[in-house]
């Protein structure tokens, strides 16, 4: 069957939210939707539960469970989301996060208005720690990119000027198969190696202010290492590896205008997480070594072509000069930024 719009749900071990996700999934207005529930292997009630919904509500019949052959991490069951839909247009939606009933319609309408590749909407970040709530608005001003290079520009131009998560973006399916987009195999930050890349493969993309999704995040999730005492040096290592992936594909738009954009946007998330290590290293079991954080400092740009960039150059020369001096130079410069700036 064809549809014009697939929802693809990673799952695992999510039976304590599911129905709630489920249910705003189910309640969209939009009528032509795919629901792709890729389970990876879960354990728990997950799978009985969306098979109830299957059953009993009056879209079940659209409703696809695919299962994974072993627990594969969640870049791999995206890749499968992407392999697998029937959508003219794919929307990732997390398995403990709530759209809104008019998500898909307000981001469809858009991108047959627009003839968008991608449409982003805003968010709601809501913090559930320790009998706490909190909400943040992420809210992206309205605006149309249709010119070569635009959207790339304005994407890396400014550090944390759009969200690294893949959900609440409508994507043409065209996007990924003409590309051949994959996700990183990890459970860390694959969204982040994802969106590192993606402005550089999209040129007509629309942003919308419309808050049409609720990320939740809740105590002991493993992205939310801020709110825990004890952190397994693993967990970061692999996130260092999502980040090495972004730092080793640079060399493919080296070209373009924005390259000097993009590499301060990724040496700066590494100089970020060394301030982060250093801020959290009481609570990490094994402890990173001063070699091991300087290596992360370490630029895949030589120093003779950051001093030919044109944009960001002071930047990019001091984010390149920290992978290059000594390590206890390095990160005694680390300290003395990072607490001036109040990451410290």
């Amino acid at each position: 069957m064809q549809y014009e719009v697939t929802i693809g749900i990673p799952v695992y071990n999510s039976e304590k939210y599911l129905k709630e996700t489920l249910e705003s999934a189910l309640s969209q207005t939009f009528p032509s939707i795919e629901y792709l529930i890729m389970d990876d292997c879960s354990t728990d009630t997950s799978m009985a539960i969306v098979q109830a919904y299957q059953q009993t509500h009056p879209r079940g019949e659209h409703i696809r469970i695919i299962h994974q052959p072993r627990n594969m991490g969640i870049g791999i069951a995206r890749n499968r989301i992407i392999d697998e839909a029937q959508g003219q247009y794919l929307y990732f939606l997390d398995a403990d996060d709530i759209i809104t009933p008019d998500a898909i319609s307000l981001l469809h309408e858009n991108a047959i208005q627009n003839n968008a590749e991608m449409v982003y909407a805003s968010h709601e970040r809501i913090e559930e720690f320790d009998g706490n709530h909190n909400t943040t608005v992420f809210q992206h001003a309205k605006r149309n990119f249709t010119q070569e290079n635009e959207f790339a520009n304005y994407a890396y131009e400014e550090y944390g000027r759009l969200p690294a998560p893949v959900w609440n973006i409508l994507f043409r399916m065209e996007v990924f198969r003409k590309n051949q987009l994959r996700f990183a195999d990890t459970n860390f930050w694959e969204d982040f190696t994802f969106h590192m890349d993606l402005p550089s493969y999209v040129t007509r993309v629309s942003m919308l202010p419309d808050i049409t999704y609720k990320y939740i995040c809740r105590s002991g999730s493993l992205s939310n290492f801020q709110k825990r005492t004890h952190i397994d040096k693993q967990e970061i290592e692999k996130t260092i590896a999502a980040v090495e992936h972004v730092k080793a594909n640079s060399y493919r738009i080296a070209d373009k205008p924005y390259f000097p954009l993009r590499m301060c946007k990724v040496m700066l998330t590494c100089f970020f997480m060394v301030c982060h290590i250093i801020q959290k290293q009481e609570y990490i079991e094994p402890k990173f070594t001063n070699s091991e954080l300087h290596s992360l400092l370490k630029s895949p740009v030589p120093l003779s072509k950051t001093l030919s960039f044109r944009k960001c150059w002071s930047k990019n020369l001091l984010l390149c000069l920290l992978g290059i001096l000594p390590s206890s130079v390095s990160l005694l410069l680390v300290k003395l930024i990072g607490g001036m700036k109040g990451l410290l």
